[in-house]
């Protein structure tokens, strides 16, 4: 069997505005393996959330537009699918959190029932007592009472609303979960129990994770791997430790590093990045980076940087090639 369970190669994203042509994804590539947990880091604007729904192919209609490139689940191009084969995928293969809780939930249906319409969905022929015996069971695994089913949204904290969402996504046990910022509005304390909640919910069903964020350490603390994303590419890519314990980093990944607090320093100010992110409207020739690159030369503005890998960490500039070396 494949080890890789997504591989993504070349995909170009688009929102067609009419004010203009705004470039999101360019020649993004990615692969994921089964049971891997990969984080997705990046400003924002860099194109994570962009990603995910590509994946899932939600992009706004008549807006969002994947002009080339491939996404391959299980072998299985997902480009060329009917809206009826995604439709199974979705839920069922492939689940999604998505960022504000406040908004994926109805306000006016139960928990209970929102979380059972995704079994009406893809598993009907389940009996009904088969169906709530499940929703009571993901319930329990997510950390709220079974009886709560019948309440509503508004009668839970933003914690509790998070682990519903959660549950949603998990209950039809997919091979991949895709988690678009989960913690991103929650305190540090129900943050911590969020993550943790994810890792045993993870090894349980044993579900590969893509994790969008910008927070380093909730990477750091949950992911295996990190995909660096910038300008809708990504920039490096590798193991946790390979990036947070490396000398050896893209310039835009130690900028972000940089940006860290560390307790033990005596330094009276933080050193951010320089400049802002480039305008997403206009295509970069070169490298996305260059302009706010502390090492840019005249070639980074013109040539596209190649991709150099040292076993699986791989960096996307021109200072770690063979020229650059």
């Amino acid at each position: 069997m494949n080890d890789d369970l997504l591989q993504i190669e070349k995909l170009n994203v688009e929102y067609i505005t009419d004010d203009a042509i705004v470039y999101a994804l360019n020649d993004f590539s990615l692969n994921v393996k089964r049971g891997e947990k990969i984080g997705l880091v990046g400003e924002t604007g860099a194109g994570k959330t962009t990603l995910a729904l590509s994946i899932l192919r939600l992009l706004p209609k008549k807006i969002g537009k994947i002009t080339s490139g491939s996404i391959k689940y299980e072998s299985e191009e997902l480009l060329d699918k009917p809206e009826s084969y995604m439709l199974g995928l979705r839920g069922r293969r492939i689940s999604m959190i998505f960022q504000d809780p406040m908004t994926s939930l109805n306000p006016v249906k139960t928990v209970g029932d929102q979380v059972l319409e995704v079994l009406n969905l893809h598993f009907p022929d389940l009996s009904k007592e088969e169906k709530n015996a499940k929703v009571d069971e993901i319930f329990r695994l997510v950390g709220i009472p079974a009886e709560r089913k019948v309440e509503y949204p508004h009668q839970f904290s933003g914690g509790m609303k998070q682990r519903i969402v959660i549950a949603m996504a998990l209950i039809a046990e997919p091979e991949l979960l895709l988690a678009d910022e989960p913690t991103t509005a929650l305190d540090v304390t129900i943050q911590a129990q969020i993550l943790e909640l994810m890792k045993e919910l993870k090894e349980k069903y044993n579900s590969a994770v893509i994790l969008i964020t910008h927070d380093l350490g909730v990477v750091a603390e949950f992911c295996d791997s990190v995909a660096v994303v910038y300008g809708g590419r990504v920039v490096e890519i590798g193991k946790v430790e390979e990036i947070f314990g490396n000398s050896h980093n893209h310039p835009y990944t130690k900028g972000l590093i940089n940006c860290i607090p560390d307790l033990t320093s005596t330094a009276p100010r933080l050193h951010p990045i320089a400049g802002r992110m480039g305008d997403p409207r206009i295509k970069v020739q070169g490298c996305c980076f260059a302009d706010r690159c502390p090492n840019a030369t005249e070639k980074c503005k013109t040539t596209p940087p190649p991709m150099v890998y040292e076993g699986e960490h791989g960096i996307l500039c021109h200072l770690y090639s063979k020229e650059g070396a």
